[in-house]
C-alpha cells in the first residue's frame, strides 16, 4: 500500500512539474519576443537622440518611457565601447561623486555586426528572473552604442506556477503524512490484533486450546475475536472429553494387554518402546527398568537382538508386513519363546505406525512336545520288545512245533505268556497314566484308609511269602476317614507296595503306616514353636511304604516320577514298565497333594504323602500341602524299618542314623 502511495504521488508530482516547467518555458519564451519588441521599439526612438546627443531629452524621454512601463526593471545607454553614459533607475551623474565608477557593457565582439538584431539573454537575480535586451542604437547606418533594457517576467504566470508547485509539494507532503498516520492507526487497529489472532491460531494448532484474545475492540474485528474465543473454549471442552475418552480407553487397553497370557510390545516407527506389558518384561527382564521410550534394540538379550533387527527394520519401513521366530533364551532365564512382528497400519492400511510385538512362551509347550516324542518312543520301544517276543516263539512254535519236545513247548508257551502279560500291565498303564493326565473329574468320598491297606497287603502277602519278605502294616487306632477316591488310592498302594516288595531282597521288610499329623491332639508331641503354625491347618493323614530294599541313587531322585524311568535302567536286574510312580504322582496330584520319598542306597527308600481329613460339607479343594517329614530310616538289614511318626515317639528308639526333621512351610 505504501508503494503503491509513493509510486502514485510521484508521478503525479512529476506531471505537475512538467506542466508548471512547460508553463514557465512559455513564459519565459513570452517575456523575451516582449523584452526585445520592446527594445526594438525604444532604440527607433532614442537613437536620433543619442545621435543628436540630446541626453537631456533622452533622460525626460526615457523616464517617462520607464515610468509609463512596469514590466521594466531598468535601461542602461552604453556608447560604441560599451561605457555607459545613461541609466535608469540610476545615472551616472546621480551616482557621481569623488570617486567616480565607470561602468561599462562587455558586449561580443562581432554585435556591431548584427546590429539588426537584439540579443536577449535572461538571468536570476536576488529580486527574481530579469529578462536582459542588448538592442544595437543605429541611426542612418552608423552604430551608436547599445541600449540595455531589462524586463520583468508576466508575474500572473509566476504566480500561477509558484502555486501551482506550491500546491504540488503540499499534496506530496500530505499524501505522505496521511500514509504515515494510515500506517500507524492500522498497527494500531488492525496489524495488532491482527498479530493476536495470528498467534493463537498457531497456539491452536499446535495444541494450546487454552488461548484467548482479549482485545476491546468493535466491528467485525471484534465479532472475528469474539469468534475465535468462542471457537478456542468449545475445542478445549472437546479436548477435554476426548482426553477422558483417550484415558478410558488407554486404561482399558492396557488392562487389557496387561492380563493376556502372552508378552506384548508396542514400537513406534523409530522403534521405541510405547507399551509394554508385564509379561512381557518378566520375560525379558524388564523388572525395574524404564524401557519406555527408548529403544528396543538396546534391551532386548543379546539372542534376540541379533534375530530380529534386520526385521525390526524391514517391517518399520514397510518392506516386511509380519515375521515369525523361534528363539531359546538364554537370559535372563533359560526359556524357549516364539516372537511375532506385526505391522500395525493406520486407518487406510497403507502407512506403517508402529510395530507390535508377541512374546510366547513356549518352554511347556517344547517341553511337553519333547516329552511326547519320548513318550511315543518309549512307548513304541516298550511295546516292540514283548511283541518280538511273542512272536519270536510263536514262530518257533509254529515252525519246529513238532521237532521240539513237551518241556520245550511248555517253556516256550510260558514265556509268550509272560510277555503278553508285560504287554498288557503296559498297555494299562499307559492308558491308567493318559486318563489320570486327562481333564478327567473324579468324585471324592470319605474313604477309611484300613480298607484299602488291608487289601493291597492280603494282594502282596503271598509275593512277599515266596520272597522271604516281611509284610508290617501299621495303621493307628481310631484313624480319620480322608478325602478321597477308593480305586485311585488303592492303585497307589499297590505300586508303591509292588516296587517295594520288588526291589527288597529277601529277608527284608517292607511296611506300610497311616497316622494322623497336625492338629490339637498332637501339640503335646511337637516344639512349642512348630505347634501354633501346624494348628493353622487342617488335620491329615500321612501313608508311608518303607522298605528295605537296594535303595534309590541320588541322581536318580530327582527323575524317579518320570515316564518309563526305571531303577532296573541302571542296574539292569528287573523288570518293569517304568510308569507305576508317574500313575502314582499323578494320583496323589489329583489328592490336591504331593508324594515325597526319602532313600539311600543299599539301605531302603520311604515314600510318602499326605491326604485331607474327611470333614462333612468339605469339598476338596487345592491347598498348599503341610510337609512333616517322616522320621530317618534306621537302614539295617537286621533291624526293622520305621518311619518315626510325630506321635510314635516309642519307635525313637529303633532310629538314630539320620536325625528326625520336621519341617512346615
Amino acid at each position: 500500500m505504501a508503494a503503491a502511495t509513493l509510486v502514485v504521488s510521484l508521478v503525479m508530482s512529476g506531471l505537475t512539474f512538467w506542466a508548471v516547467n512547460s508553463i514557465q518555458q512559455d513564459s519565459r519564451l513570452n517575456d523575451t519576443r516582449f523584452g526585445s519588441d520592446l527594445g526594438l521599439l525604444l532604440s527607433a526612438n532614442v537613437a536620433p537622440l543619442i545621435a543628436e546627443d540630446n541626453r537631456a531629452e533622452l533622460a525626460r524621454f526615457s523616464h517617462r518611457f520607464y515610468s509609463s512601463t512596469s514590466s521594466i526593471r531598468y535601461m542602461l545607454y552604453a556608447d560604441e565601447v560599451g561605457d555607459i553614459f545613461f541609466g535608469i533607475p540610476f545615472s551616472e551623474s546621480e551616482v557621481q561623486n569623488s570617486l567616480t565608477i565607470r561602468r561599462r557593457i562587455q558586449l561580443p565582439e562581432n554585435f556591431a555586426e548584427h546590429v539588426d538584431l537584439p540579443m536577449v539573454r535572461q538571468h536570476l537575480t536576488p529580486d527574481g528572473e530579469v529578462t536582459d535586451v542588448f538592442v544595437p542604437l543605429v541611426y542612418e547606418g552608423k552604430y551608436l552604442g547599445v541600449l540595455a533594457i531589462g524586463t520583468n517576467p508576466n508575474p500572473t504566470v509566476v504566480t500561477s506556477s509558484h502555486l501551482t508547485r506550491d500546491v504540488t509539494i503540499a499534496v506530496f507532503v500530505s499524501i505522505w503524512v496521511m500514509v504515515i498516520l494510515g500506517a500507524v492507526f492500522n498497527a494500531l487497529t488492525i496489524t495488532k490484533p491482527i498479530k493476536e489472532l495470528l498467534l493463537g491460531v498457531k497456539n491452536i494448532s499446535a495444541g494450546d486450546f487454552k488461548q484467548r484474545i482479549d482485545l476491546p475492540l468493535g466491528g467485525e474485528l471484534g465479532e472475528l475475536i469474539f469468534s475465535f474465543n468462542e471457537m478456542a473454549e468449545r475445542l478445549e471442552s472437546y479436548e477435554e472429553q476426548n482426553i477422558e475418552e483417550l484415558t478410558a480407553e488407554k486404561a482399558k487397553l492396557e488392562t487389557l494387554v496387561s492380563t493376556i497370557a502372552d508378552g506384548a510390545i508396542l514400537l513406534d516407527p523409530n522403534l521405541q518402546i510405547v507399551l509394554a506389558n508385564p509379561i512381557a518384561q518378566g520375560i525379558f527382564g524388564w523388572e525395574g527398568k524404564k524401557v519406555v521410550g527408548n529403544n528396543v534394540l538396546h534391551y532386548l538379550p543379546a539372542d534376540v537382538t541379533s534375530e530380529l533387527t534386520r526385521s525390526l527394520y524391514q517391517v518399520a519401513q514397510g518392506e516386511l508386513r509380519e515375521a515369525e521366530y523361534r528363539i531359546t533364551l538364554t537370559e535372563p532365564t533359560n526359556r524357549t519363546v516364539r516372537i511375532l512382528l506385526t505391522t500395525v497400519l493406520d486407518s487406510s492400511r497403507e502407512t506403517a505406525k508402529g510395530i507390535a510385538i508377541t512374546v510366547q512362551d513356549i518352554t511347556r509347550e517344547v517341553e511337553l512336545n519333547e516329552a511326547k516324542s519320548q513318550f511315543i518312543s518309549n512307548v513304541s520301544h516298550e511295546l516292540r520288545t514283548p511283541l518280538f517276543n511273542i512272536k519270536s516263539f510263536i514262530e518257533t512254535l509254529y515252525e519246529y512245533g513238532e521237532e521240539l519236545g513237551e518241556a520245550e513247548r511248555r517253556e516256550f508257551l510260558e514265556t509268550a505268556n509272560r510277555e503278553t502279560d508285560r504287554l498288557t500291565r503296559l498297555v494299562n498303564d499307559v492308558l491308567d497314566l493318559s486318563r489320570l493326565e486327562s481333564c478327567r473329574i473324579y468324585h471324592f468320598d470319605a474313604i477309611d484308609l484300613v480298607q484299602p491297606v488291608e487289601q493291597t497287603l492280603r494282594t502282596y502277602q503271598l509275593n512277599a511269602r515266596d520272597k522271604g519278605i516281611e509284610l508290617i502294616q501299621e495303621i493307628e487306632p481310631n484313624l480319620p476317614s480322608v478325602l478321597g477316591h477308593y480305586d485311585l488310592l488303592l492303585q497307589v498302594f499297590a505300586n508303591l507296595v509292588g516296587n517295594a516288595l520288588k526291589f527288597t531282597e529277601p529277608g527284608g521288610k517292607v511296611s506300610l503306616r497311616a497316622y494322623v499329623v497336625n492338629g490339637e491332639k498332637h501339640r503335646q508331641n511337637l516344639d512349642p514353636a512348630l505347634s501354633d503354625a501346624m494348628l493353622q491347618h487342617p488335620a491329615k493323614v500321612r501313608i508311608e511304604v518303607c522298605d528295605t530294599g537296594i535303595g534309590i541313587d541320588s541322581e536318580d531322585q530327582a527323575a524317579i516320577f518320570d515316564r518309563f524311568f526305571r531303577v532296573e535302567n541302571r542296574v539292569h536286574t528287573l523288570e518293569g514298565t517304568g510308569l507305576g510312580l508317574s500313575i502314582v504322582k499323578n494320583i496323589i496330584e489329583k489328592h490336591h497333594s504331593k508324594v515325597n520319598l526319602i532313600s539311600e542306597v543299599g539301605a531302603g527308600t520311604t515314600f510318602w504323602f499326605d491326604l485331607a481329613v474327611f470333614q462333612d460339607g468339605a469339598m476338596l479343594k487345592p491347598e498348599r500341602p503341610v510337609e512333616v517329614a517322616p522320621s530317618a530310616l534306621a537302614l539295617s538289614q537286621d533291624e526293622s524299618v520305621v518311619a518315626q511318626s510325630v506321635e510314635s515317639p516309642e519307635i525313637t528308639a529303633a532310629v538314630n542314623k539320620t536325625p528326625e526333621a520336621v519341617s512346615i512351610p
